[in-house]
């Protein structure tokens, strides 16, 4: 895709209704798979790895913007001759949706938007938490923080933002570790955190695709999140007023991979409204 290899999952279904899977940094598409059969049943389902995640392409060269990011998902869905999709965004993911929500309100959208439900993200980088690490991983420091913590403190950096009862299997972590492995993308992790920057750089124009008269919006929220939980949620309410939220109580930052029968139900049910 734009000279690069793009990994997505394509339920490939009958239904006319396209839902399109944006995951978070920094881990795929494979989080969204205990909710894969459930959408899959109601929609045809795309869910790619973005470049520098899973099983994409990731160039050592390349510069990771949350512009590039919905550059390239445009391109994948007009290829696949998709002209309109439901979004469903995580954390990294949900800054790619506004990037492409703000395209439709200005008029250059290639793929309509007609819905969107996002979960725990900076949407708002005045309420974003990062971690230490995340910090650190957008300075100077770093590929040293990267090579100093390796694969155990991956993991523990990885589990410290789920919910206190429901916290990720050894196998899981395993599973995020080997995503991120792969073709050396944890040498990439410093370069991938310039979105966070990238946020607060364009806050006025994401903030503003939220509050534009464009897609429903919901806000499907872990409360227990410690980087963008209750403070989210409650900016999200603050300076949406045609958005609604969802808040799950202990519940933390990966709501669809902790709690995933009450997101999909969640999902569903905003559909169903919004179909009506």
């Amino acid at each position: 895709m734009r000279g690069h290899d793009l990994y997505y999952r394509d339920s490939s279904s009958v239904h006319p209704e396209v839902m399109l899977l944006l995951h978070g940094f920094p881990t795929s598409s494979f989080d969204w798979r205990a909710m894969w059969d459930g959408l899959a049943a109601r929609f045809r389902v795309i869910a790619p790895d973005l470049l520098g995640f899973g099983f994409s392409a990731k160039p050592p060269e390349e510069r990771y913007t949350i512009v590039r990011q919905a550059d390239l998902v445009e391109s994948l869905l007009v290829r696949l001759h998709i002209s309109r999709v439901h979004l469903l965004a995580h954390d990294y993911g949900d800054t790619v949706a506004q990037e492409l929500i703000a395209r439709e309100r200005d008029g250059k959208a290639r793929v309509q938007i007609a819905s969107a439900c996002l979960l725990n993200g900076g949407l708002f980088p005045e309420a974003h938490r990062p971690r230490l690490v995340q910090r650190l991983l957008a300075t100077r420091a770093g590929p040293t923080i990267v090579r100093w913590a390796g694969e155990r403190g991956f993991k523990r950096s990885l589990a410290g933002v789920f919910g206190p009862d429901t916290p990720p299997s050894p196998l899981q972590l395993d599973e995020y570790w080997a995503l991120t492995y792969e073709r050396g993308g944890q040498l990439l992790l410093p370069a991938l955190s310039g979105y966070m920057a990238e946020r607060r750089e364009r806050r006025g124009r994401w903030v503003g695709a939220l509050q534009s008269k464009g897609p429903s919006l919901r806000f499907i929220v872990g409360l227990a999140d410690p980087v963008s939980g209750r403070a989210m949620a409650q900016r999200f309410r603050e300076l949406v007023r045609d958005g609604d939220v969802v808040g799950l109580e202990a519940i933390g930052h990966y709501p669809h991979c902790e709690a995933p029968d009450a997101v999909l139900e969640s999902v569903l049910q905003f559909h169903a409204r919004h179909s009506r």
